[in-house]
């Protein structure tokens, strides 16, 4: 499995980012390749479903994604269902202020989102494949766009959150060092 870990603080509580992270279908507004999504009838054991269509390069895709646990102002997990292996999860914890947190901010709440995927789970029939163009040259291209539009999404996240852009600092790991990463993060001193 691939795993992707992105972690930053966003100065509000984590109660607003939690209710803020859990409102899925906004992420359209965040991604460049996430063209839209839809909200659809969730199963028994599902908290929420949907239909995120993605679009890249001449590609188009429609994941179904599900959130399979909600643990309040803690975690939110998902899956995508079918085929292709993958899923993730935002967590969320209170902090300390940090000694570079801006002048306005009055509470601290440590955001992390990871998501970990099989690329050799996905196959040709997932997607509408141009001509000539073979679907390992295609995960090659699209494993780094992964952790740009991850960086992109929570960095947007912020924004809107905290109602002001600013620098986010951001911290991404991939592979061994995301699976040792602790949550929340500890402080760098």
């Amino acid at each position: 499995m691939e795993r992707l870990v992105v972690d930053t603080v966003v100065y509000r509580p984590a109660d607003e980012v939690y209710e803020f992270l859990r409102e899925f279908p906004g992420y359209a507004n965040y991604s460049e390749y996430l063209a839209r999504v839809d909200e659809l009838d969730a199963a028994p054991d599902e908290h929420a479903r949907y239909a995120l269509r993605f679009a890249w390069w001449k590609l188009e895709y429609t994941a179904r994604s599900a959130v399979t646990e909600l643990i309040e102002n803690e975690r939110i997990e998902w899956e995508v269902l079918g085929e292709f292996d993958a899923g993730g999860r935002w967590l969320v914890a209170d902090c300390d202020l940090p000694d570079n947190a801006p002048d306005w901010a009055e509470t601290a709440t440590a955001v992390r989102f990871e998501v970990e995927y099989a690329p050799e789970t996905a196959h040709s029939g997932l997607v509408d494949l141009p001509r000539l163009v073979s679907l390992d040259w295609v995960i090659e291209k699209v494993k780094p766009l992964i952790e740009r539009e991850a960086e992109t999404v929570v960095e947007r996240a912020a924004a809107d959150l905290e109602g002001k852009h600013r620098s986010v600092e951001l911290t991404v790991g991939t592979g061994d060092n995301a699976e040792r990463a602790p949550f929340p993060p500890e402080e760098k001193g």
